[in-house]
């Protein structure tokens, strides 16, 4: 069988050495990031268990093409992004979707269903402002930084550690990780805040996983709990860890329980 090609969006590709299951999997990258968050731990550890993992950036995200017009980008733009690579997928992958990337996941299963989704410390689906008013008072600047981060300016090394970190990062792969941090469509804020809520009732025909992390400061626990009651599932809240399940010390115990649901729903 042919690879598949994506001829417009950067696309990160890990494939087992020996024959893949036959369920692929895609990863969806948050706000402020692209698909190489996957790549430091993700890709390979799902490839070894046996899976073609696919991680996408987003348009005017990591080397896809649009970094220009970013703001012109809606959250029914970056779902648009995600069928397109689907369709170009070889069957119909499950999708794990962090942060942004997650409630873009939940704007997909609108208008399709997938073999199952992972919503990662997703934003709900109810939207931003919760969250956004809860940061206001308790991370003030943190949440300037941000609003810095997503008009192209910068934020420190300290509110990237405290975003996305409960447990110890080397300062080295902090730099590292500041180095790909990049602005945010404020269209897209816009509509995961009021404009682009989704249709739940739609999104609960694909057997969903949740998860959040204890100490997440962009998305609180809580939140993720709203997410889970809303779809009639289970929240699975990871103890001692931050927003960036994928790139904490920890990072296997969240991987570890996406692999072991895939095999409960047979795939």
């Amino acid at each position: 069988m042919n690879p598949p090609r994506f001829e417009h969006h950067e696309v990160l590709v890990r494939v087992p050495a020996g024959t893949a299951q036959p369920t692929p999997l895609l990863f969806v990258h948050g706000a402020y990031t692209a698909a190489w968050c996957w790549e430091e731990h993700f890709l390979q550890y799902f490839a070894d268990a046996g899976y073609a993992a696919y991680a996408v950036s987003l348009s005017g995200h990591g080397g896809s093409p649009g970094r220009k017009q970013l703001d012109s980008f809606s959250i029914l733009d970056y779902a648009r992004d995600v069928t397109s690579i689907v369709t170009a997928l070889p069957a119909p992958p499950v999708l794990i979707g962090h942060s942004m990337g997650g409630f873009v996941v939940q704007k997909y299963l609108e208008k399709y269903q997938a073999p199952g989704a992972v919503l990662m410390c997703a934003v709900p689906p109810q939207g931003l402002l919760a969250a956004a008013v809860g940061m206001m008072f308790s991370k003030p600047g943190m949440m300037s930084d941000l609003n810095s981060l997503m008009s192209g300016g910068r934020a420190s090394l300290e509110t990237l550690r405290e975003a996305l970190f409960a447990q110890p990062v080397s300062a080295d792969d902090l730099k590292r990780y500041y180095k790909h941090t990049q602005s945010e469509s404020h269209r897209a804020i816009w509509d995961m805040s009021l404009f682009a809520m989704p249709r739940t009732g739609s999104v609960k025909r694909t057997p969903l996983l949740v998860q959040g992390a204890e100490h997440d400061h962009l998305i609180p626990a809580s939140l993720v709990q709203m997410t889970a009651r809303t779809y009639g599932v289970k929240a699975n809240i990871f103890p001692g860890m931050g927003h960036g399940l994928m790139l904490e010390r920890d990072w296997e115990k969240p991987a570890r329980q996406i692999l072991d649901w895939l095999q409960e729903l047979g795939l």
